[in-house]
């Protein structure tokens, strides 16, 4: 069977933050038996580096211990790593490039870093730019995520394009069926209650059709609220969902219910974008 994602890449600073994001990744690469693609990335400043080039070797330095800490544990997961530190002024585009570059399907990454403490609700700067921008899906992972055994919930948006909701759905029903977990799927009605009905409709035909144990629900409400009510009663230990985009000066940008979804969900969360579709 065909996996979800062959092509993972893991972007960690190893720092606490990232234990999460590690661990799931490493988890996903021994359970399909993929190698792991990694890259740290590190703060490039060349004006202040030629000033102070001590502080660039210390940098480099402490990657290089942090990526054989990462690789001593992934040959006791059994995984292949490919790591690589890349160098420029802004992290998060350093992760994109890398991801572009090697073709990846699936971005993990952390939720946030020490700079995202001051508004509970917010992912980190960093990384939501890493989702605004990314040239594929991307899994956010929270400091104490695990790899999903319960349940997944797949949150549709009844106003997105049916292409997008396919794509979303598609790729639900196979993390689920991969791992031999139930669908929930839910939609929130903001407006309209029918098209709301027919798109979890329209979900769950797919997941019948793979034989997969489902069931769905509309609910009403807040819709950040209610897809973090829907996944804790369904107790889904991954949430499903896509990402809004849309062209505001020429850039992408990771919408409210999703960036909020993220901050509230004490579970990993997988933002599905269709690989190579560019801000």
């Amino acid at each position: 069977m065909a996996h979800p994602f062959n092509r993972l890449l893991l972007a960690t600073e190893h720092s606490e933050y990232d234990d999460g994001a590690e661990r799931v990744a490493l988890a996903m690469a021994a359970r399909c038996g993929l190698p792991l693609a990694v890259v740290l990335p590190l703060t490039s400043n060349p004006e202040f580096e030629s000033v102070a080039p001590q502080l660039a070797a210390q940098a480099e330095a402490q990657a290089a211990v942090h990526l054989q800490a990462l690789q001593a544990a992934a040959r006791v997961a059994g995984v292949t790593l490919q790591s690589r530190v890349r160098r420029g002024p802004e992290p998060d585009q350093e992760i994109v490039a890398e991801a572009r570059d090697g073709g990846s399907d699936l971005i993990v990454t952390r939720r946030r870093g020490k700079r995202g403490f001051f508004a509970r609700l917010l992912v980190g700067e960093m990384v939501s730019r890493v989702v605004a921008h990314a040239p594929c899906s991307v899994l956010l992972v929270p400091r104490a995520g695990a790899m999903w055994s319960r349940a997944v919930l797949l949150a549709l948006d009844p106003q997105a394009e049916a292409a997008q909701r396919g794509l979303q759905t598609d790729t639900a029903v196979a993390v689920a069926a991969e791992c031999g977990l139930p669908l929930q799927v839910v939609a929130v009605a903001e407006v309209d209650e029918a098209a709301a009905r027919a798109a979890v409709d329209a979900a769950l035909a797919v997941a019948r059709a793979r034989d997969l144990p489902c069931q769905g629900s509309v609910r009403r409400g807040k819709v950040h609220e209610q897809i973090v009510a829907a996944a804790d009663a369904a107790q889904a230990d991954l949430i499903v969902m896509g990402r809004h985009s849309a062209a505001l000066g020429g850039r992408a940008f990771l919408g409210g219910t999703a960036q909020k979804v993220i901050g509230l969900a004490e579970r990993p969360v997988l933002v599905v974008i269709a690989k190579e579709i560019q801000a």
